[in-house]
């Protein structure tokens, strides 16, 4: 992610501003595609809730309906001393049964045309174990196993109150069973509370849901669900007598709560649900409408996302054109900005295009004229600045040095060593001639071997020769120049700071040149320094501290200052040392034949 973010930092203004401009779009063409879409959803579900309601009603009429016919047929049960009779007498003769028989069948004939709206089957079973059944086929249950069944312990429990009860039978067991709502009530007398049978009036699920299969539809499904949460009729014959609390939980919510409907996920998806009470049956009449399936019949999703790629396209079109156009001369400026090189500042833009890229191109072109007025004086600064330290430098030579050095030269003469004394104030002479005299700011390394070699020697005698120094200078580089005073302070700081632990010790002076850079080595095999490994390439330079001793106090740091201020960074002094092994300073410049 912060890669990404930093790659777009670091693209041009026109692909910012392009990509600003498509997620902008993109987001503000989405955002109001759901807005609308969310609110057409709440539309829909809201008038929906209405429409359904209205139906939920039609069905819970209907359902009122078979209910009164229940009723009234249970009532006429109950009232009809014939059915009495059967249910509580014994058994007599063959004759007395057979006519018993017959007049319970005319009554049940009587009994059912209560009901003959709908295709039902009534059973009734007495006290006295008999039982006799409408249609002995239609709800194929055997009388004993009716007796122990829960659906007659659950009526007589409750004697006085209209039951309906989910069953399932099966005639073939090849077949899946058939589903029945059973309505029950028990037949007792109104004065003693004497119960002496129970009604059963039995309505195949397929009857029952043609109370509502009218009203139903592709994604729009209606559930009748029991106390329990079993579902014991539905358009979905995959549900029929499975449990689904959930969906009994959300009815019960929506019929205490007094809500519309509910949103809810239900069987994996998001459905809207709608609910009715119906309390004669003790069911909840469950309207289930999938969300997706019925928004998508209303809502094309698909045009409405053809459109919104249409209007994205052509707002992006008109963006890229606008946004290619006014930053086209932003870019022509920067091409020619970019076409200014480091020591190129006079590459000057051609100011053109609006006015804001006119006054920068104007503003740059100022600024190129500004710099190139303040190099020039840097430039004049620095080279002032320069002649200045190497003046400074010519004349910083140290008094106590000459002090001693005279006074050495005083101890000859008192010896009588005459001609000791008489070189060593050849190369006094020299040396300052060559340092003093000679104003030029280089000199050859034939001249600076020169300088060398008169400064050891006076050190050999004021000091004596426990210190050697041997050179190796490569002939062919006798004639470069370099700056005046850049070896001798490393030959100075080898004398009095390379020998203090050991006595006796040599010091290797190298010049050679290799792809045109000139190398010198001032290499020592003395006490050797810390800190200074050989493998780094960034070891600090050493400063000693006192400098009484020395011939100009020129610093070793001084020295890689003006080799880089001459002639740039990548030359200078860079020094390596082993503790107990020695000291190695190599010193870098460029091949210069003249004198600069």
């Amino acid at each position: 992610m912060k890669k990404s973010i930093d790659n777009f930092k670091q693209q041009g203004l026109f692909f910012k501003l392009f990509i600003v401009m498509v997620v902008s779009i993109i987001a503000v063409c989405l955002l109001t595609s759901l807005v609308t879409i969310r609110m057409s959803e709440r539309l829909f579900a809201e008038t929906f809730s209405i429409t359904n309601s209205k139906v939920l009603n039609q069905i819970k009429t209907s359902f009122e309906s078979f209910n009164d016919s229940i009723v009234n047929a249970v009532s006429h049960a109950s009232q009809t001393a014939t059915v009495k009779s059967f249910l509580t007498s014994g058994e007599g003769d063959s004759v007395a049964t057979a006519s018993s028989y017959f007049s319970m069948g005319q009554q049940m004939k009587q009994i059912k045309s209560n009901v003959d709206a709908y295709e039902v089957g009534v059973t009734v079973i007495g006290v006295n174990g008999r039982g006799y059944s409408s249609d002995y086929g239609y709800w194929p249950i055997p009388m004993n196993a009716l007796t122990k069944s829960p659906i007659t312990k659950n009526t007589i429990a409750e004697p006085k109150r209209l039951m309906y009860q989910y069953d399932e039978e099966s005639t073939d067991i090849h077949q899946p069973p058939e589903h029945y709502i059973i309505a029950s009530k028990a037949l007792m007398e109104r004065t003693s509370n004497f119960l002496y049978g129970t009604i059963y009036i039995a309505i195949q699920e397929r009857e029952f849901k043609r109370f509502y299969s009218n009203f139903t539809s592709t994604g729009n499904d209606v559930l009748i669900v029991n106390a329990s949460g079993r579902i014991v009729s539905s358009n979905r014959d995959d549900l029929i007598g499975t449990f689904a609390p959930e969906l009994l939980n959300y009815a019960t919510q929506i019929n205490k709560k007094h809500l519309d409907y509910m949103d809810a996920d239900v069987m994996g998806k998001d459905h809207i649900i709608l609910s009715n009470y119906v309390p004669e049956y003790d069911f909840y009449l469950v309207n289930l409408v999938d969300r997706e399936f019925a928004v998508g019949q209303i809502i094309n999703v698909r045009s409405v996302a053809l459109i919104c790629i249409a209007i994205v396209s052509g707002a992006l079109l008109i963006v890229f054109l606008i946004s290619r156009r006014l930053t086209q001369s932003l870019t022509r400026l920067v091409k020619q900005m970019s076409t200014i090189t480091e020591k190129n500042f006079d590459n000057y833009i051609q100011v053109s295009g609006s006015y804001e890229v006119q006054e920068l191109g104007r503003a740059y072109n100022y600024m190129l004229d500004e710099l190139n007025d303040y190099i020039e004086r840097l430039l004049q600064t620095q080279k002032d600045q320069r002649n200045a330290e190497l003046a400074a430098l010519q004349r910083q030579i140290n008094p106590h040095f000459l002090y001693n050095t005279l006074a050495s030269i005083k101890i000859l003469v008192q010896k009588g060593n005459k001609e000791t004394a008489a070189e060593t104030i050849n190369a006094l002479i020299s040396l300052l001639q060559n340092t003093i005299s000679n104003v030029s700011e280089t000199i050859t390394i034939e001249q600076e071997l020169g300088n060398m070699k008169n400064y050891v020697f006076i050190n050999h005698v004021r000091y004596g020769q426990r210190v050697q120094v041997n050179y190796f200078v490569s002939p062919d580089c006798l004639e470069y120049h370099v700056p005046k005073l850049i070896i001798q302070p490393f030959i100075e700081n080898a004398f009095f700071h390379a020998f203090n632990e050991k006595q006796n010790g040599i010091i290797y002076i190298m010049v050679s040149q290799s792809d045109g850079v000139l190398t010198c080595e001032v290499v020592d095999n003395g006490d050797g320094m810390e800190g200074l490994s050989a493998e780094s390439e960034h070891n600090p330079l050493p400063n000693p501290k006192s400098k009484r001793q020395l011939f100009t106090g020129i610093g070793i740091q001084n020295v890689h200052n003006r080799i880089t201020l001459l002639y740039g960074e990548e030359y200078g002094v860079t020094i390596s040392s082993t503790k107990g092994e020695g000291t190695k300073v190599k010193i870098t410049m460029p091949l210069i034949l003249e004198q600069q």
